[in-house]
């Protein structure tokens, strides 16, 4: 039976991947200092787990950058790096239904009443742009007030007071949808924050394209190839992780909007686009000795990277469905890893490339930019991807617009009021039915020479 829980993620990582987990003892400021740690790691081509010890003026230590590098992830599924998102698209494909189990360590401390405050967790301000401190590895939980299906998901949380968080529903995915439904009814919606859990839960969580019937809980089920343990709050029974660290149970307010943001997103600004819903907390559950979980935000891999392997899969799934010779998606972090999707194909006629773009765009509302390659381009190189482009794509034939269509909300270059854009799709494949220019190659044997003469020359 797998541990599911965070913590046994992290003991996983520092018995098959101690260079991965790095320990800070000295004192540090919940301002800025977290956050910024993992930036100037990553500047110097790094990117393990952050624990951080001792945050001035708080007793529990902070965790963050846990999916900060694919190796990290590839180790939670038992995978290799370059698999996972073909590990994610084939485990989701058969759900697996959770199982409830009577207790859980996060009951073992209860906060409620005049002694709830939620001050008392070492929340990070992450950027100097930011309203306030925010949390960030929070997964919300609710329940479908006419269906009774739930579902979870991030969702940036504002600390606003004692019992009170500022969030913002941007993604107008299922949480918007049951809240508008409460809200038609005049009612708060029942909700549950999780803080501190396994990144495989992370991964299911951002999983979208599914039947409505079905729960996240099923998915993330899938991924971890057993039943995902749940124990149920005294709020509303609602559901959450057996595993979780930290659990927030309260509701979403019906009918009432407050100032929320800015908060630096995964676009790498500051965003002030906000649907400025209110979280009321009512009680907090913690195991003793709980770890605080925070995501690294803005374009942090800590925060990106989860969603661009989602996304991968969810592409790749979507695209093999009518062109089973696509063999690979690619969404790069440095397009915030959302705005652009590379696929790998092996063309057989013209006109494949851009049903792949067409296919790509309307699985993925978040990507604007598609470009398709041949299988002999690595698309986990942009500068690869980038000469197919410049020596294989005329312009006239191979680039595609869509005008009007559907983008990101937190998108600086949609629409602020309906938040359209148009998106582009580039054919960077070669010609089928003739000779092409013959691409220049080194055979793997005559790489291993080289690189033979010049370790000899000790270079």
């Amino acid at each position: 039976m797998t541990d599911q829980s965070l913590r046994g993620f992290l003991e996983l990582v520092k018995k098959k991947s101690p260079e991965n987990y790095v320990v800070i003892s000295d004192p540090v400021k919940r301002e800025l200092d977290i956050t910024s740690s993992v930036f100037e790691l990553e500047k110097n081509g790094r990117s393990p787990i952050l624990f951080f010890e001792n945050v001035s003026g708080f007793e529990l230590p902070v965790v963050t950058n846990v999916s900060g590098n694919r190796h990290l992830l590839a180790l939670a599924m038992g995978t290799e790096p370059d698999q996972l998102p073909m590990s994610y698209r084939e485990r989701c494909q058969s759900y697996i239904p959770a199982e409830i189990v009577e207790e859980a360590p996060w009951q073992e401390i209860v906060i409620e009443g005049d002694g709830l405050d939620l001050n008392y967790l070492p929340i990070p301000l992450h950027f100097e742009v930011d309203a306030a401190p925010y949390i960030t590895a929070g997964q919300i939980t609710a329940r479908d007030p006419e269906t009774g299906i739930d579902t979870i998901g991030f969702h940036r949380l504002m600390l606003k007071g004692k019992n009170r968080l500022g969030l913002s529903l941007h993604s107008r995915r299922r949480m918007f949808e049951f809240h508008r439904r409460a809200e038609s009814r005049g009612e708060p919606l029942a909700a549950a924050i999780t803080i501190g859990i396994h990144p495989i839960h992370y991964m299911g969580s951002m999983a979208y394209h599914y039947p409505p019937n079905v729960r996240k809980y099923d998915i993330i089920g899938a991924l971890f190839r057993e039943p995902y343990r749940l124990a149920k709050t005294k709020t509303e029974g609602l559901e959450v992780p057996e595993g979780a660290e930290i659990v927030i149970e309260g509701e979403i307010l019906p009918n009432t909007h407050e100032p929320e943001g800015p908060f630096g997103e995964f676009t790498g600004y500051a965003s002030y686009r906000s649907t400025e819903n209110v979280f009321l907390a009512k009680r907090i559950q913690m195991r003793k000795q709980a770890i605080f979980h925070s995501v690294a935000s803005g374009t942090a891999a800590d925060h990106i990277l989860v969603s661009s392997i989602s996304r991968e899969a969810e592409i790749l799934n979507s695209l093999r469905r009518n062109l089973p010779n696509v063999s690979a998606v690619h969404v790069p972090l440095c397009t915030v890893g959302a705005l652009m999707a590379i696929v790998q194909m092996k063309k057989t006629a013209e006109g494949q490339p851009k049903q792949a773009i067409m296919a790509a765009l309307g699985t993925e509302f978040y990507v604007k930019i598609v470009v398709v390659v041949d299988e002999d381009v690595d698309l986990f190189n942009l500068s690869d991807v980038m000469w197919a482009v410049s020596t294989r794509t005329r312009a006239e034939k191979d680039i595609m617009f869509l005008h009007g269509a559907m983008g990101a909300i937190l998108d600086p270059t949609s629409d602020p009021e309906d938040h359209t854009l148009t998106k582009v799709g580039i054919d960077a494949t070669k010609p089928t039915g003739r000779d092409f220019a013959q691409r220049l190659e080194i055979s793997e044997e005559q790489r291993a020479r080289a690189r033979k003469i010049l370790e000899d020359a000790g270079i």
